[in-house]
């Protein structure tokens, strides 16, 4: 049985690569649910317009990749959401209240304590008006950050992993990535990169727990 990744090699560096949303904040579902509601909208009416619709679909795809800026998109979803809902800071309004996923956020920290490199990598729903890097405080926990919109190319495109092993400065076999959608594990594992998928918050700190040999310890 494999020790931790912590405790293979003190003198190695590993690299710890961590996606934003679902892995770093609590699961936004709920929140969008009830964000809709507060708007006059069905429940499922922002899944519906992001994942559904064609141009939802599109104009989130062109948000990922930097084609067109969270300003614009947010006035182009307000139209598609209903002529009743406002475009200003639209996206910022709908996430303002997910939370940070605060004991994910310990085990990065307990990680880069312990000597791991801390990669963010995440496909972006833009920075401004909203950044929610910044919203969630976890911007300044990374020695490495690749986002989408910056870097014209997103998850699962295997070319933005190869960028952010060069950024990391590591070899594949010693870097993590973690993130909660099934599709973008398998061109990491092609890589060489040990994957875990994110699903419940406390069980995914415990797996990583083991297999970094670190103990996340949430501040009072």
């Amino acid at each position: 049985m494999p020790q931790p990744m912590g405790t293979t090699d003190r003198q190695a560096k590993h690299g710890l690569i961590l996606d934003f949303a679902g892995v770093l904040t609590a699961d936004p579902r709920s929140v969008h649910r009830a964000w809709c509601e507060s708007e006059g909208l069905p429940p499922e009416a922002w899944r519906a317009t992001l994942n559904d619709h064609p141009e939802g679909r599109r104009l989130y795809a062109a948000l990922e990749v930097g084609e067109i800026d969270q300003a614009e998109w947010n006035k182009r979803t307000a139209a598609l959401l209903g002529a009743h809902v406002a475009p200003d800071n639209l996206m910022g309004r709908a996430w303002a209240a997910v939370p940070p996923a605060r004991r994910m956020a310990a085990l990065a920290r307990a990680a880069k304590s312990a000597g791991y490199c801390l990669a963010l990598l995440s496909n972006s729903f833009g920075t401004d008006p909203f950044n929610p890097y910044v919203q969630a405080g976890i911007w300044d926990l990374f020695d490495v950050r690749v986002i989408s919109e910056q870097v014209r190319m997103a998850k699962p495109d295997p070319a933005i992993y190869k960028l952010t092993l060069e950024r990391l400065g590591l070899p594949a076999q010693a870097c993590v990535f973690v993130d909660d959608h099934p599709r973008n594990l398998p061109p990491a594992e092609a890589l060489g990169i040990t994957t875990v998928l994110a699903t419940d918050e406390v069980a995914t700190v415990a797996e990583l727990e083991a297999l970094l040999g670190v103990s996340a310890v949430l501040s009072v």
